[in-house]
């Protein structure tokens, strides 16, 4: 009796030491489980938020004078990078694309003025015509003085292929854009968005709107 006894306790505390060590396992199961969802968690929100700054908008950051007074220097812009996967630039819209001569990776943003297979010409008196007829706009820092800088070509017109677009910044006597040789008119399929948002400074938040004619 007292043998079986001894054989029934012992199989009890067996009993017992298996389910601490299942609980145990059980326990460590669970935690490896749980790294395991945070670590899928993390991975997804990085790949969303990667495909969102590849593929849908990006954060930019003015850093010239060139588009005032429209865009100050410092003020932080959300950039629509899809929709001219589905559509093209219209004019006046405010575009970004790098300026493939800087020795590192560096942005412009403009404003769209002139369209594919469209002839841009400036006068010395600074109006500037699309095929012809005087360019109606109001949004210009200033009239473009005679002296200011371009490719002599502006006299006579410029005539764009069917994937170029012709850019300037809105302070038109700071501003290198599409009038010179070392930028001149912009490929389509080197432009990466348009601006569409200000969210800094926040007394300036608001909707970039499309203006002119």
């Amino acid at each position: 009796m007292e043998n079986e006894k001894t054989k029934i306790a012992q199989n009890n505390d067996a009993e017992l030491k298996g389910t601490g060590g299942d609980k145990k396992k059980s326990k460590y199961n669970s935690k490896l489980k749980e790294l395991f969802t945070t670590a899928l968690y993390f991975i997804g929100v990085l790949f969303v938020t990667w495909l969102l700054i590849t593929f849908v908008i990006q954060r930019t950051v003015v850093e010239q004078t060139s588009m005032e007074t429209t865009l100050q220097s410092g003020d932080s812009l959300l950039v629509d990078k899809i929709s001219y996967r589905f559509t093209d630039p219209k004019r006046f819209e405010i575009v970004i694309f790098p300026y493939k001569l800087a020795e590192k990776k560096t942005f412009y943003i403009k404003r769209v003025i002139g369209l594919p297979g469209e002839t841009v010409r400036i006068d010395y008196d600074g109006n500037i015509y699309i095929n012809g007829e005087i360019l109606e706009e109001d949004y210009g820092r200033e009239v473009i003085q005679p002296n200011s800088v371009w490719s002599a070509k502006m006299y006579e017109g410029v005539t764009l292929a069917d994937d170029e677009y012709f850019v300037m910044g809105d302070n038109r006597n700071n501003s290198v854009d599409s009038r010179f040789d070392n930028v001149g008119p912009i490929k389509r399929d080197d432009i990466i968005g348009r601006a569409i948002l200000r969210i800094w400074p926040l007394n300036k938040f608001g909707k970039i709107k499309k203006t002119g004619a």
